[in-house]
């Protein structure tokens, strides 16, 4: 006997498909980044520098000017990273924990924009693989486990590229507002992010022009009001660090002029040479991670980012995909030699310090990119004539190249706890210290000294509230202990090694001619290479 015919009652329609596969990736990428969430994520200086600010925002109303500092100058980042991260700390105390828990939950929000992007160009297909593989990406999931500043940037440019592109297509000048908001939230979080506000603006140039050929006035003084509305936007949210730079001589723009001008020394890569290497770190970054970390599979992913677009952005039929295709893929371009010219750090990896995180704006790029290539590999049919392999071999390598994206990224997540143990380490390493000294206070010191001490100093502070005293309120009294932190990495900087030799030698400098000998009261590692040292004058006799 036959089964019967389904009645079309019976049937699922296409679309609840598609939205519960949907639903069932973003579970996924939730999963992915709240599995181990406390150890997961790193703990070190800037993590304790921003949650001290967060704190003092939210309990004491100290609302900062600036953002966090920037690693490429003596300057800052914006401060709406703290505006964005500030509802988490409010309800939660400033924990840490939930602070990282919100930057999760932008990511998994930036995996579903992500793939709302690519279904808006090139449809439901190419929505399901670009969040699917944003959603596994192991460099995403370990954007959302830890606390600081560019983790943000893939939620704010997810925002910022799908508002532009809706803006495009529905031709509701009213998105373009929304798009540019986000490239601004975009450009606080990282100064880098500047970056991307050229390839959001440059859709906005084309919708201005495409409604003027169209004969449409009314339209394009709607988009110019849009666009006069993201720099109003723009320009207020730099009040604060005009408020700054009225109150401390510009410190900030002549910082920012003489790195730009080169008071940062000469690069140590010529350019020719960076733009490669930043290409792959860019292309690669989202799909197989650090490029020390994988260099082979690093090269395969550019090489198939770079194939893709080019097939679908100059080879394929004139469509509303193809100029999608186009404008990403040139924005990309503008990115990699933006990037090789303005950072020139990016053409060195410095092992043990997270920096690929610097270009995460364009992951969504990245991402949309593949999801369109690899969506029009699987649904592309071959003229009748040919045989029945020949028809199904693009689906087939469609398959195989996205089975093989997603297999790495699972295989390749982060560990269940950060080698430095997170935050429950930091404050592990608290604890010890305030059982060493007794309660009583101390002043903290870090080696090498442009690093601070922030990382222990906010554990401290919230463990034991004013266990920590100024340097020129407890330097001179003898039971006053003095902790010095140091890490390992920089033993080159410090000139001498940590756990004990560069240690002593500071604490020598720091008592200079005091008649009172310090006392050497702890020493641990409280993660590997980081060295906690604690120390107590003597009283003279």
């Amino acid at each position: 006997m036959t089964e019967p015919a389904p009645r079309d009652g019976d049937r699922v329609p296409v679309r609840t498909v598609e939205l519960l596969v949907f639903v069932a990736i973003v579970i996924l990428a939730a999963l992915l980044r709240v599995i181990d969430l406390p150890t997961r994520g790193t703990w070190d200086a800037d993590q304790g520098h921003d949650m001290l600010v967060l704190r003092d925002f939210v309990q004491s109303g100290s609302i900062p000017l600036l953002g966090p500092p920037t690693s490429i100058g003596d300057f800052h980042h914006g401060m709406l990273y703290y505006v964005l991260l500030a509802p988490a700390a409010l309800v939660s105390g400033a924990d840490p924990t939930a602070v990282t828990a919100w930057i999760a939950l932008g990511g998994v929000i930036a995996v579903a924009v992500t793939g709302w992007l690519a279904r808006a160009i090139a449809g439901p297909i190419a929505g399901i693989v670009a969040a699917l593989l944003l959603a596994v990406s192991g460099s995403a999931v370990e954007e959302s486990t830890f606390i600081w500043n560019p983790n943000l940037i893939a939620l704010s440019s997810s925002i910022a590229l799908a508002a532009a592109w809706h803006a495009w297509g529905t031709r509701r000048a009213g998105w373009w507002v929304v798009a540019g908001a986000a490239a601004v939230v975009t450009m606080h979080c990282h100064v880098l992010g500047v970056i991307l506000t050229p390839v959001i603006a440059g859709l906005l140039v084309a919708d201005l022009r495409q409604r003027g050929r169209d004969g449409d006035p009314g339209g394009r003084g709607a988009v110019l009001g849009a666009a006069a509305a993201w720099l109003l936007l723009a320009l207020l949210s730099y009040v604060p660090l005009a408020i700054h730079e009225l109150q401390s001589d510009f410190s900030e723009l002549r910082a920012a002029v003489a790195f730009l001008t080169g008071g940062g020394g000469p690069p140590a890569i010529a350019l020719p040479a960076r733009v490669p290497i930043v290409l792959l770190r860019v292309l690669g970054w989202p799909l197989t991670g650090l490029i020390t970390a994988a260099p082979i599979p690093t090269i395969l992913a550019a090489a198939l980012v770079i194939v893709l677009a080019v097939w679908r952005g100059w080879l394929a039929p004139a469509t509303e995909e193809r100029f999608a295709v186009r404008w990403l893929g040139l924005g990309l371009l503008w990115t990699v030699v933006a990037l090789a010219v303005g950072a020139s750090s990016l053409a060195t990896v410095v092992l043990g310090l997270p920096n690929d995180h610097y270009h995460a704006f364009a992951d969504p790029i990245v991402v949309v990119l593949v999801g369109v290539g690899l969506a029009a590999l699987l649904r592309r049919t071959s003229a009748p004539a040919m045989t029945a392999a020949a028809r199904l071999a693009p689906a087939a390598a469609g398959a195989v190249v996205l089975t093989a994206l997603i297999g790495w990224n699972a295989t390749h997540q982060p560990p269940p706890s950060a080698p430095d143990g997170g935050w429950p380490a930091a404050e592990l390493a608290a604890a010890h210290i305030l059982v060493s000294t007794g309660g009583g206070a101390m002043t903290l010191d870090s080696l090498p000294k442009v690093k601070s001490a922030d990382a222990i100093r906010f554990p401290l502070e919230r463990l034991a509230p004013g266990s920590v005293v100024t340097g020129a309120n407890g330097s001179g009294a003898t039971r006053t202990a003095q902790v010095i932190l140091c890490d390992q990495l920089f033993h080159e900087t410090i000139g001498g090694d940590c756990g004990g030799p560069a240690e002593d030698a500071a604490i020598q400098g720091l008592v200079g001619g005091s008649t009172s000998a310090p006392t050497l009261l702890a020493r641990f590692e409280a993660a590997p290479g980081r060295w906690v040292s604690v120390y107590r004058r003597s009283a003279t006799r």
